[in-house]
């Protein structure tokens, strides 16, 4: 049995549930049974262990159990005779003897519950809507990029089938130089301070600029000696914050070689007739659907700001430390993939608190929000969305066939299209506002003023 609901705080309730130590008593001797069925013992046949050796093997794991059902069995039946929204786990403690009756066990739950949320008027509500237009600008930067994604390089001076590099043989930004260098501090050369044949592409920012610096403008078989300062935070902290004096040998030069944008170069982009027309007209679409994920996206977390001003509730610590929890668990994971190794760091909760907290808030008010005004993703939505996933990769019914197998994939796109009609809703009520913002900074290449 349950006594009534205790109300402790806004959210936060308790609720002592009891029941007869002669019914826990009866259930463990019944599965106690159960278990002598099999019992193991040194000296004895499976199943003839004494019911007093096999009550001092699982004994105390089997009332455990039995208290464990009983407990959750009565916490959810109370939970549902009072229609209670639980938020969380609740917290099982057991209730001292003072007014638990005699023959009787007793325990206080602990818990919160779900909140009201007051979704306020969000015909005040300002909400910035991020637009972004793809030009010829942008598709001829994304050829150069994917031209020098085809690089490849000759000897300068060699005469080939695309020249030999022009009449300057030093080495110039963009050349790949291979190098002999040592490096020493004090006169002595020091780990990982000396390589053979080491080569590098100028310009790309891949060594220290001194080192650059240096090589610019060498020929083959020159060398140059200067002073190097290894920044304080670099990577290498038996030099960090030093000087060392380099040697550098200049062994190779070779020039870049980019790709014509041609037939031939349209149709390793996947044009099989080399059209060039085509290959734009592609390359535009591609950059238009990652700019409108990106404008979407920008424009969502607008929203979602104006519902967190205009909403009313309190947040259940129990979900904010379950969603604490689960990035916890996230940044661990994307450690790993990034082949760190998470064993032995404690990442502190404070870190993700606040992020936990806004995920939660957001949930709860999307919920409601769906649930009031009827935004349910319908299946046609899903479809949809799953066909927009598709059509940028080679197979699209492979993609298909990805989701629509598996129940919990599904899902997530339902949980993106839900998002996607309460942020079509909230903008057909609130003040909306176009915000352009150039392409290289909605695309992270460059500030937006």
């Amino acid at each position: 049995m349950a006594t009534a609901v205790e109300t402790l705080s806004k959210l936060e309730r308790r609720i002592t549930l009891s029941f007869p130590l002669a019914d826990v008593q009866a259930e463990v001797e019944k599965r106690l049974k159960v278990r002598a069925r099999t019992a193991k013992a040194p000296g004895f046949r499976p199943g003839k262990v004494p019911m007093k050796m096999v009550a001092a093997q699982f004994g105390y794991q089997v009332e455990t159990e039995v208290l464990n059902d009983k407990v959750g069995r009565a916490f959810n039946d109370a939970a549902v005779e009072n229609n209670l929204r639980v938020a969380g786990f609740p917290k099982i403690e057991p209730k001292t003897s003072e007014g638990v009756a005699e023959g009787a066990l007793a325990f206080d739950a602990t818990f919160e519950v779900y909140p009201e949320v007051v979704v306020g008027d969000l015909s005040a509500s300002e909400v910035e809507k991020t637009v972004t237009s793809v030009s010829d600008v942008e598709i001829d930067k994304t050829l150069d990029i994917l031209r020098k994604q085809r690089v490849h390089y000759h000897v300068k001076g060699e005469q080939g089938a695309h020249g030999d590099g022009g009449a300057d043989q030093s080495a110039q930004n963009g050349d790949r130089a291979t190098v002999d260098f040592v490096g020493k501090i004090d006169g002595v050369e020091f780990q990982g301070g000396k390589a053979d044949s080491f080569p590098f592409v100028l310009g790309e920012g891949r060594m220290l600029p001194e080192f650059e610096a240096a090589t610019l403008g060498l020929k083959v078989g020159e060398s140059k000696t200067f002073p190097l300062a290894f920044p304080a935070d670099y990577h290498g902290k038996d030099v960090a914050g030093k000087t060392a004096e380099f040697t550098i040998t200049l062994t190779k030069l070779e020039w870049a070689h980019l790709p014509e944008v041609d037939a031939e170069f349209a149709k390793s982009l996947g044009i099989e007739d080399g059209d060039l027309s085509k290959m734009r007209a592609d390359i535009k679409r591609n950059l238009e659907r990652e700019v409108n994920a990106r404008t979407k996206a920008k424009t969502k977390d607008s929203v979602m700001d104006a519902l967190i001003k205009v909403s009313e509730l309190e947040v259940p610590k129990a979900l904010i430390e379950q969603d604490i929890e689960r990035l916890m668990q996230m940044a661990q994971q994307d450690m790993q993939q990034r082949g760190m190794d998470p064993k032995g760091m404690q990442l502190p909760r404070e870190l993700f608190t606040a992020q936990a907290e806004r995920r939660v808030r957001l949930g709860l008010i999307l919920a409601e929000v769906v649930k009031t005004n009827k935004l349910e993703a319908t299946e046609e939505q899903v479809k949809a969305q799953v066909d927009d996933f598709a059509q940028s990769y080679e197979d699209p019914q492979e993609v298909l066939k990805y989701y629509f197998s598996d129940r919990r994939r599904l899902a997530e796109v339902e949980a993106l299209v839900l998002e996607e009609n309460v942020v079509n809703y909230v903008l057909g009520k609130s003040k909306v506002t176009e915000k352009a913002v150039e392409f290289d900074a909605l695309m992270g290449n460059q500030p937006q003023a």
